[in-house]
């Protein structure tokens, strides 16, 4: 109401694709420089606030990154608060720390080599200014705290810092690696020092001080020996407690406090394992119900289990599958119907998955069938063949969604990623590149319209489908894969990994 006038408003259609503008890059490779393995990003993740972000890599190293200019620009978001002015931010962010997570082990009882290789990384709530991880590898958990400590240092010395005197040495840190030696009786070793004619006028005792701070990261936890299997997805519960670590064929709860007992809640190994038809891929917690959980399998289904049930979710609550459509089957169909990522939305309604050829979008409300599947790179089905002989079909290619729940976005090949548009009516589908200029590769994809299936509007979109070419005619390149990437939780960026590379993007 405005004066008595009524103002009504028409309903709002779906919003505007959006532009993406590169941001940042980490590591960025010269034209011909050969990728160390160890240096491949492996795991990339946002903390719940977005002024973090981790990434794990092959050689165990966990590196963390924050925002800046959020700091720099609260006066100036406070000025366009005021004025009514939209706030177009460029986000940016800064090395902050990194650390050797983990390390190459050796299995003696089953002759097995333990890669460092960091699978998942998942950030906790904070604490007293420190921030608090998971990360693990193929068997073994950590939970790592990182923060912030003085370094002490020694001022107000008679002498110059590297000379000492008296009845020990000066160290100008209290991590000194200094080789200076002291001696039983007080000299120093290396250093030619003698008293002053007449002796020193006055002695000034050292004085401590703590002016610079140096970031420490600590092991608290080590969760070990729970895992048979290569661990595939661990996820923090909500109720900030506990996590669940998933391998191929079980999922363990632990509680963040007790690093040398878990419990297990899914066990699917059969009692002959050649009866072995499925292997769970990916489990993630419900972002607010602390009691609910979904796993999804080498078949493409997901199971959403309710702890409250029993203690062992063997039967799950729901059941989130597609019907295999008539006459389509092939040698590859099990293959590209293999889930690699599960995620939910940021409100809990709606789930993710990533398999080979596609994305799809799930109501947790409707197990009939997805609510939106989404094309990611169709013109390689005629290239399966080539696919599995060189084993990139058993890439497994991770999945992500906006904060407000608008897009999804997922990885490909030639280092492209596409976002799509999961609004009603939304035909958005943008192809990028991760590089410097992420609309290179760019191609108009023309508008389908939704067709609507009673109350559900079921979507699926394409890309380009020419056969043995990339969306844009290039000749499509197997080895360059963007397997990881992660949506800021507020903003609409986005991070993604290209070998040993750290793109970010915004819009």
């Amino acid at each position: 109401m405005n004066g008595g006038d009524e103002v009504v408003t028409a309903p709002a259609g779906p919003p505007q694709p959006l532009d993406w503008k590169f941001s940042q890059v980490f590591g960025e490779r010269t034209a011909g420089e050969e990728v160390q393995e160890v240096d491949i990003i492996s795991a990339i993740e946002f903390d719940k606030t977005g002024d973090h972000l981790a990434t794990g890599d092959r050689g165990g190293r966990v590196v963390l990154f924050e925002r800046t200019d959020t700091k720099d620009h609260d006066a100036l978001r406070r000025d366009l608060e005021r004025t009514n002015h939209p706030i177009n931010r460029h986000p940016e962010f800064r090395y902050k720390t990194e650390f050797q997570s983990h390390e190459p082990e050796f299995d003696y009882l089953k002759s097995l080599e333990i890669e460092e290789k960091i699978n998942k990384i998942r950030w906790c709530q904070t604490a007293n200014r420190a921030l608090f991880l998971l990360s693990t590898n193929d068997k073994t958990i950590k939970f790592w705290k990182v923060q912030e400590k003085k370094v002490k240092k020694i001022s107000e010395m008679n002498l110059d810092p590297p000379k000492a005197v008296g009845n020990g040495c000066v160290a100008s840190s209290s991590n000194s690696n200094s080789p200076t030696l002291c001696l039983a009786n007080g000299g120093s070793s290396g250093n030619d020092f003698s008293f002053p004619p007449g002796g020193l006028p006055s002695l000034r005792l050292p004085v401590v001080t703590s002016q610079e701070t140096n970031l420490v990261a600590r092991c608290r936890r080590v969760y070990a020996h729970a895992h048979d299997y290569h661990i595939n997805s661990i996820s923090n519960n909500s109720d900030g407690e506990t996590f669940i670590s998933a391998d191929d064929l079980r999922i363990n709860l632990w509680n963040l406090e007790i690093s040398n007992q878990s419990f297990n809640i899914v066990d699917v190994k059969p009692a002959n394992m050649e009866d072995l038809t499925e292997v769970i891929t990916s489990a993630e917690f419900h972002p607010t119900h602390c009691n609910m959980l979904a796993y999804s399998s080498s078949k493409g289904s997901i199971r959403l289990i309710d702890l409250r049930q029993s203690a062992l979710c063997d039967s799950h609550a729901k059941l989130f599958e597609e019907p295999e459509a008539p006459g389509s089957r092939s040698f590859f169909t099990e293959i590209i119907a293999s889930i690699s990522d599960i995620k939910f939305a940021k409100d809990g309604r709606y789930m993710l998955s990533r398999d080979y050829m596609t994305l799809k979008l799930w109501d947790i409300n409707m197990d009939s069938g997805p609510v939106s599947t989404f094309q990611v790179h169709e013109y390689l089905r005629p290239k399966l063949c080539d696919l599995y002989e060189n084993d990139s079909i058993f890439d497994k290619f991770e999945c992500c969604l906006s904060g407000d729940g608008l897009r999804v976005a997922t990885g490909s090949y030639s280092n492209l990623f596409r976002i799509f548009g999961c609004a009603p009516g939304s035909t958005e589908a943008t192809t990028l590149e991760a590089s410097k200029n992420p609309m290179r590769r760019q191609v108009q994809t023309p508008s389908r319209p939704s067709r609507s299936l009673s109350s559900i509007t079921r979507v699926v979109r394409r890309g380009a489908e020419t056969s043995g070419v990339d969306a844009n005619g290039n000749s499509f390149d197997f080895t360059t894969k963007l397997l990881h990437l992660a949506w800021h939780p507020t903003e609409n960026s986005i991070a993604c990994a290209a070998a040993n590379s750290l793109y970010m993007y915004y819009a």
